[in-house]
């Protein structure tokens, strides 16, 4: 006898979401556009006002798009985190290059450009839920000890206004050829463990270092017991090569923001990161 669960799950509502093509379509246009409103989104339909807003609802609910306000203007993002999550639990590392050489070759069959591009976006935001406290998200992020478990290497924050703020490369990117040092910055505002903001300049790749730094927020907001919802706003005016690096479209370059968060939210929740070729 097979017995079905009600309990919708965080992979459901994501694959629900991407089922319908009009849905499919919203995540195509933020994708070329990030930061959209409702009402620049509904020119770019043939739908009514009231079905496109049905459609983010839904959007949201499964947290492919996360919507922040400026001004009056209701802005909606791409957050591609959950889709990151569902390719690490799905493509281990021993698929994931076979997966990707059959992807470009579709692509190149069907006539699609294969030649990287910046994002357009000024703002990417990215969020995830994590089962733990602020309290102990916070740590993560902020202790080298902690830090080290995830991601590319320790983070080491001076968490005072002025702070200096640096990431050095874990062993094996080092092994590499990698600095030491992969990333600096400032601290600009630390209240713990709710809000953390700092400038952010990739040193690994000379056309990063030529742009003026950007700006990171992190936001930890308590949801339910023991569950924290943590969003990163990255700001990246004039600074195209941080844009395309950070926001994880070209796996060769890392997986950005979404394999970070998502490596995080492993560690935290399993105690294991995330298999990585990092």
């Amino acid at each position: 006898m097979v017995t079905y669960h009600s309990r919708m799950e965080p992979d459901d509502r994501v694959f629900k979401a991407l089922a319908d093509p009009s849905r499919r379509l919203l995540l195509d246009r933020l994708l070329a556009r990030d930061g959209q409103t409702l009402s620049e989104l509904e020119t770019q339909l043939e739908m009514t006002r009231f079905g496109v807003m049905k459609h983010l609802r839904v959007l949201e609910e499964a947290e492919l798009v996360v919507t922040r306000r400026s001004g009056r203007e209701k802005l909606h993002f791409l957050n591609p985190v959950p889709v990151r999550l569902i390719h690490d639990r799905w493509i281990d590392k021993y698929t994931e290059r076979r997966v990707s050489l059959l992807a470009e070759l579709k692509t190149r069959l069907e006539g699609g450009d294969m030649s990287p591009s910046a994002p357009t976006a000024v703002t990417q935001v990215f969020r995830v839920h994590i089962k733990a406290t602020p309290e102990a998200v916070w740590e993560a992020i902020t202790s080298p000890e902690w830090s080290a478990r995830y991601g590319y290497g320790p983070m080491e924050f001076d968490l005072r206004p002025g702070g200096a703020f640096r990431g050095r490369a874990n062993e094996r990117l080092r092994g590499m050829g990698v600095a030491e040092v992969v990333v600096d910055g400032e601290v600009l505002e630390a209240d713990p463990p709710r809000r953390l903001v700092q400038t952010y300049r990739l040193l690994f790749d000379p056309a990063a270092v030529a742009e003026p730094p950007t700006r990171v927020t992190w936001e930890l907001e308590p949801i339910g017991a023991d569950v924290t919802r943590l969003t990163v706003v990255h700001q990246l005016d004039d600074a195209p090569v941080h844009a395309h690096l950070v926001a994880g479209d070209d796996v060769r370059s890392g997986g950005g923001w979404p394999f970070v968060l998502s490596d995080l939210k492993s560690v935290l929740e399993t105690g294991s990161p995330l298999s990585s070729a990092f």
